[in-house]
């Protein structure tokens, strides 16, 4: 699978030039990231305005109802269409989703922008088998983060949006932006769920928190390896052990940190255990 940078830097839809002054006051001219109500329907239904960048509008509603547990298979929807004069999505499901029930309990997570968890997510947590025996090696996080990190982007053009990866091995496969990275991981599982793609032997790398919220997706998304540049939040770190998901945080140039699932590490590069 070649690689997918999704969000195109240069792209005039996604930034746009704004003038001002630096703290010399001197006149400067730099990008910063568009950002658009998009808002979703269900069968009709009004379901959520999420903030976003706009692209890969039928990933972003694919996965997002999939982590929502709305669907859970590519067969479930029959058609998304996205209305860019009025900024909405349209899906169609081929059967009755219990819409009322999904939306009788929601949860304010920690994601910035719009963060929500439709119905009681914690059950997945009760059935949740994530794949046992792959491994990662600390050499492959090296190259994935010098890879990741140099790569073009929306964020080295704006700093104003966070990143998922895809990843397999050493390998990133696919990259999404937004906003808020719970629209960007909502994007690879949209991917994920149109093409095809198994998490069994995947990582997904991101550069927000890891919280609750982006522990259960990466569960729910069968990915056995959740990796970020930034910090843990105590519930994130208790979910992962829960379920054996290996949490790997703080990872910047040569270190990283393991607080969950460290039986899948393998030592074979250079990298340091450090704060």
């Amino acid at each position: 699978m070649n690689l997918i940078a999704a969000s195109k830097p240069t792209a005039c839809d996604l930034s746009r030039k704004v003038e001002g002054f630096d703290q010399d006051g001197n006149r400067v001219c730099m990008a910063v990231a568009m950002e658009r109500a998009v808002t979703l329907y269900v069968n009709k239904r009004e379901i959520v305005t999420l903030m976003s960048i706009g692209d890969h509008p039928v990933f972003l509603a694919l996965g997002y109802l999939f982590n929502q547990g709305m669907v859970r298979h590519v067969e479930d929807v029959q058609s998304v269409h996205y209305d860019d004069d009025v900024q909405a999505i349209a899906v169609t499901t081929r059967s009755d989703i219990a819409l009322a029930q999904k939306l009788g309990k929601v949860t304010i997570t920690s994601g910035c922008g719009q963060g929500t968890v439709f119905g009681d997510m914690m059950e997945l947590f009760d059935n949740a088998v994530l794949p046992q025996g792959q491994v990662v090696h600390t050499s492959w996080l090296l190259d994935l983060l010098k890879r990741i990190n140099t790569m073009p982007s929306l964020y080295l053009e704006t700093g104003a949006v966070h990143g998922c990866v895809l990843c397999q091995g050493a390998h990133p496969l696919v990259y999404m932006e937004d906003v808020g990275r719970h629209n960007a991981v909502d994007k690879i599982a949209g991917y994920m769920l149109k093409k095809g793609v198994s998490g069994t032997d995947k990582i997904l790398y991101t550069t927000g928190r890891l919280t609750s919220e982006m522990v259960i997706k990466c569960v729910n998304m069968g990915i056995p390896v959740l990796v970020s540049r930034s910090g843990f939040t105590a519930m994130g770190v208790d979910l992962a052990r829960r379920v054996g998901l290996t949490l790997i945080g703080r990872a910047k140039g040569k270190r990283h940190v393991v607080l969950s699932g460290a039986e899948r590490i393998v030592r074979d590069g250079v990298m340091q255990q450090g704060a």
